[in-house]
């Protein structure tokens, strides 16, 4: 694996769970909504990953410049039931007074967002970390 390859792969990383990171924010911020354009509570997202394919090639020393990493291969809605709660004062109550509120845990997404915080860092150390590599090849070098 050559110093560029590394990189790459510590990039599509970055892109990667910044991905993840927006989404658990648009999570977050939609916890309360009951009300949605497309009609009904908001619907939990997750991003689905991808390997990018050449890491297997780029591993076992196989000719080629292969793409490697990870890419975001979509954003999908949860289906998971939402959760009922009693509240016949609410505009968007059903007639035994229970509202659909979004089927968001925020226990669970602060816990997704600290696993994508630390993927994010541990990326950004691999990053530093070849690049420091690099410097130091290149003052053996001289």
């Amino acid at each position: 694996m050559d110093f560029l390859s590394s990189m790459e792969i510590s990039a599509s990383g970055l892109n990667a769970q910044r991905t993840r990171m927006s989404v658990i924010a648009d999570n977050l911020a939609n916890a309360s909504t009951t009300r949605t354009d497309a009609g009904g509570p908001y619907r939990r997202k997750d991003v689905v990953f991808k390997d990018a394919g050449g890491f297997g090639k780029l591993m076992n020393g196989m000719s080629g410049r292969a793409k490697a990493g990870v890419s975001v291969e979509g954003i999908t809605e949860d289906s998971s039931p939402f959760k009922k709660v009693f509240d016949p004062g609410h505009p968007d109550a059903d007639k035994s007074g229970y509202v659909s509120m979004p089927n968001v845990s925020a226990p669970t997404e602060m816990v997704n967002l600290v696993s994508a915080t630390r993927s994010y860092q541990a990326n950004l150390a691999a990053i530093s970390a070849a690049k420091s590599m690099a410097e130091k090849a290149l003052e053996i070098g001289k």
